[in-house]
């Protein structure tokens, strides 16, 4: 039998046999299915699967919980209704004792591309219903993003349904100069679920049309179907393209009419640029000094960008880096001075080979969720400081103009994803992981969150439960059938908190008496609410649910990103407090921060080739999305075991690198600095710079002697190594790309 199913890569058809898994199918919608759907063969039904609910046994029969124990220690298996009432009559406590505040309510939305079936959803929902707790705000990916460019231009969420699609920059382009590059790997995966693989063939149709494309990045294998390679030092970005904006300014090669019209405070970023004021002009020898590319070819770049119709483009990966909210808006001021903003398939745009929707002309349609209702405490963090929200209650931080105190967290609880592949330098984060009384944990298998877990429940996967997926950035809805039972002693998530919910009376309250189908249904009845406001007509449930797809009908032709505001910036003014760009930003500037000042800035990092700590540790490390999984999701299958050698990770190094280290291809490595070390399996690529290494992010963590802090990581964890620190004051993003490492051969 043929089961459709989703996931966050693609949308599949699942072939199973007496409950097992045998097969997947790629769907004839996608002009470019990605093979990521193969891990589900082996991935759903494997020994790893979680069996039963299961209880960490210091926690248990210690009355000071044994936290020290935590993540080294064994687990009991418990009947469900026994492990329910563990997990009720500890939330009740922590509620009792506590401000609601010290229960963390952690999640991240990658986990089921399910409308439903979202972990983050039905854990918000219970929580909020029994007074709240302290929450996350923005993501890994994008936090200084999505706090710099509001100040600026727009609001992330309008970026990203507004983006160029790749078919305007083939009409309107000559010329696209991508900072960061454009990895096509990472294009296989799109939030909530993706139908159609736009990407390559989007970047394909562009070059066919003419399209120059330059890419900047330390690893040519970062663009796709490029013209010229330009290899920076990585985290430079900004110093390279001031270094450009000086020459468009002394060589008057800018569009100052469209600096006047459409943009604010030029004048205060010029001064800067000009050296009036610190007395450094910002030069291509300057930035040459910082970046390490000839100050001829920063210059000559600059003269190309001004006589072509020029579209820039920044990769998320720049912004996750000490100051990463400075590529941003450098990005858009040098866009600005070209004067292209709002010229069809011109201008600027963010995350081009980030995710598969960025660049596509899918029609965006906000189909109904899940209500999660309103959290009571209204308290959050900024994601990237769970690691300080552990370690310092108390402490105040400021974060885009406000100032955030930290309350003491008594209680974790974790339903969708791994904070043990997204947070950086682990071994810090296992020190605040250790401070809480309790965590609990919704998991499908023994990953590394369930491994430091204290209470774990089963949870099923996407396979074992009927949902619909609907990504507000794909015209398509699919059903998800289920596929196979519940494996072992597994419930959804959506029953897990129902059998919470039954113990602190607010069982109706949170099922609002419908069954999963009924709901289901419910949130397609509220779609064709909002469908009808539109002028959209959706199929009923029934009907849908019997096709197992529909597909949106093509919307007219969308005016292009910004081209209103260009077309008359009075009558459509931005949301900025001056209506237009602003370059200067009298807000961010108020806010009074050494690490983020009033207008793009060079600002020294914390660790740099070429600057800080590189004379002991000399090498930079990346930390790319992986090419055979979506994070650390699927890391047992066997699919993902294409991605590594002999059980470990690969990195990435320059043959020189390893030559002068006596590392032979294949061979295992140890890659170390003062915050951890980890294994890894050497791989040579002579397109990088001699002094970057390579490591996608996604291992699963598994440290030699769990019980020692920072003991050697085996599988090829990366953020062992990774910076913990905020980006700014302003945004507290994470900076896992400002990171310098050294490596070595291991042979023991």
């Amino acid at each position: 039998m043929k089961y459709r199913t989703a996931t966050q890569w693609g949308i599949y058809d699942v072939v199973v046999e007496n409950d097992r898994i045998v097969d997947v199918l790629d769907l004839d919608l996608d002009p470019n299915p990605s093979p990521l759907g193969k891990a589900l063969i082996d991935g759903v039904q494997h020994k790893a699967r979680i069996a039963r609910p299961a209880v960490r046994r210091g926690w248990l029969e210690n009355s000071d919980r044994a936290k020290h124990r935590r993540g080294a220690d064994e687990f009991v298996d418990l009947p469900w209704d026994e492990a329910l009432d563990l997990a009720a009559k500890e939330l009740h406590r922590v509620s009792n004792e506590y401000d609601n505040r010290a229960i963390f309510a952690g999640s991240y939305g990658w986990a089921s591309a399910g409308r439903f079936n979202h972990a983050q959803s039905q854990l918000h929902r219970f929580i909020n219903l029994i007074g709240g707790s302290t929450r996350a705000a923005n993501t890994y990916s994008t936090a200084a993003a999505q706090v710099i460019l509001p100040h600026v231009v727009l609001s992330w969420g309008q970026m990203e349904l507004e983006q160029t699609t790749w078919g305007e920059i083939a009409a309107g382009a000559e010329l696209v100069v991508a900072f960061g590059g454009l990895p096509m790997r990472n294009t296989q995966v799109a939030y909530g679920g993706i139908t159609e693989h736009q990407s390559e063939p989007g970047l394909a149709h562009a070059r066919a049309a003419g399209v120059e494309i330059v890419t900047v990045s330390p690893v040519r294998g970062d663009g796709d179907n490029q013209d010229r390679w330009i290899s920076p030092r990585p985290g430079t970005d900004v110093a390279l393209m001031l270094g450009c904006a000086y020459v468009l300014e002394a060589e008057n090669l800018l569009d100052r009419a469209f600096l006047t019209s459409h943009c604010a405070g030029y004048e205060h970023f010029r001064k800067y640029l000009l050296g009036i004021g610190d007395g450094q002009p910002k030069t291509p020898s300057w930035a040459s000094e910082i970046c390490d590319v000839e100050a001829a070819t920063i210059a000559e770049l600059a003269r190309t960008m001004a006589t072509k119709r020029t579209f820039l483009t920044a990769a998320w990966s720049l912004q996750r880096a000490q100051h990463g909210e400075q590529p941003c808006w450098m990005l858009i001021t040098l866009a600005c001075m070209l004067g292209h903003v709002g010229r069809t398939g011109c201008g600027f745009g963010f995350g081009y080979g980030a995710e598969g929707f960025v660049g596509s002309d899918s029609r965006r349609f906000n189909w109904a969720t899940l209500p999660k209702g309103r959290n009571p405490t209204g308290f959050h963090i900024p994601v990237a400081r769970i690691a300080d929200l552990l370690l310092h209650p108390g402490e105040t931080i400021p974060y885009d103009g406000q100032e955030i105190t930290y309350p003491d967290i008594k209680l974790i609880y974790w339903a969708g994803g791994n904070p043990f592949h997204h947070h950086q330098d682990l071994n810090r984060l296992i020190k605040g992981w250790r401070r809480p009384d309790t965590v609990i944990v919704n998991e499908p298998w023994w990953t590394p969150v369930a491994q430091w877990a204290d209470i774990v429940f089963p949870a099923t996967t996407q396979l074992e439960r009927d949902d619909i997926c609907a990504s507000s950035h794909d015209p398509y809805a699919h059903v998800m059938e289920r596929a196979i039972p519940p494996q072992n002693d597994a419930r959804s998530d959506h029953a897990i908190f129902k059998g919470l919910a039954a113990r602190f009376d607010v069982l109706d309250e949170f099922t609002e008496g419908r069954t999963e189908h009924e709901w289901l249904a419910n949130m397609w009845e509220r779609s064709q609410v909002t469908a009808a406001k539109q002028d959209i007509e959706l199929p009923s449930f029934d009907e849908f649910w019997r096709e197992r797809k529909f597909k949106l009908p093509e919307e007219p032709a969308r005016v292009g990103w910004l081209s209103q505001f260009r077309a008359d910036p009075n009558a459509h003014r931005l949301g900025t407090p001056s209506g237009k760009i602003e370059l200067f930003s009298e807000v961010v500037n108020a806010f009074e921060l050494e690490d983020c000042l009033g207008h793009a800035s060079w600002l020294e990092p914390e660790e740099r080739l070429g600057g800080k700590a590189s004379d002991k540790f000399p090498l930079a490390l990346l930390t790319p999305q992986p090419k055979y999984r979506l994070h650390s999701q699927f890391d047992h299958s066997a699919y993902a075991d294409l991605g590594k050698l002999n059980g470990h990770e690969i990195v990435t190094l320059h043959p020189d690198t390893g030559c002068a280290r006596g590392i032979v291809e294949g061979q295992t490595v140890r890659l170390y600095n003062e915050r951890g070390a980890c294994l890894a399996a050497a791989n040579f690529d002579d397109q990088m710079r001699v002094d970057v290494v390579v490591l996608p992010t996604g291992a699963w963590y598994r440290p030699s002697d769990p019980s020692t802090a920072g003991s050697l990581e085996l599988n090829g964890n990366p953020n062992v190594l990774t910076l913990d620190v905020g980006t700014s004051g302003l945004a507290q993003g994470c900076s896992a790309n400002t990171c310098l490492v050294e490596i070595e051969s291991y042979t023991a």
